[in-house]
């Protein structure tokens, strides 16, 4: 994806090696963070502490400071490093959200199946979800 598509939203884009965004201190107002798709590699970082671009700095100042951490995780099947990776973000107080559809809304289309991950995520951080109930 390119630049230019980020560039049709009406929001400000970092440099994931600007640590000066208001989000990457604990001083900050915000009170989720996800990240979607969230990979192994980013997730065993976070494990481990290591804070070493925007995003790992962010989810580590989201742990420190108690709030709702919630990574999408994508990759299968898994390996105990990753397992135990997992085991050491939900003991820190983070979310582990599997980009796992839900088949119980009885989905039509491939988008309506990817939704169902969606309204999963809007639940977990807490804001108004008016779409399939399971």
């Amino acid at each position: 994806m390119g630049e230019d598509v980020f560039n049709k939203f009406n929001f400000p884009i970092y440099k994931n090696d600007n640590f000066f965004v208001p989000f990457a201190s604990g001083s900050s107002v915000y009170d989720a963070f996800v990240i979607c798709p969230c990979s192994m590699g980013t997730l065993g970082r976070i494990a481990s502490g290591i804070s070493n671009d925007l995003i790992t700095r962010t989810a580590d100042v989201i742990l420190k400071e108690r709030k709702k951490l919630i990574l999408i995780t994508r990759e299968m099947p898994l390996n105990l490093i990753q397992i135990e990776n997992m085991r050491k973000i939900t003991l820190s107080g983070g979310i582990i959200c599997p980009a796992s559809p839900s088949f119980y809304s009885k989905a039509k289309t491939i988008d309506d199946l990817a939704f169902t991950v969606v309204d999963r995520i809007i639940d977990l951080i807490g804001l108004e979800n008016k779409t399939f109930r399971w």
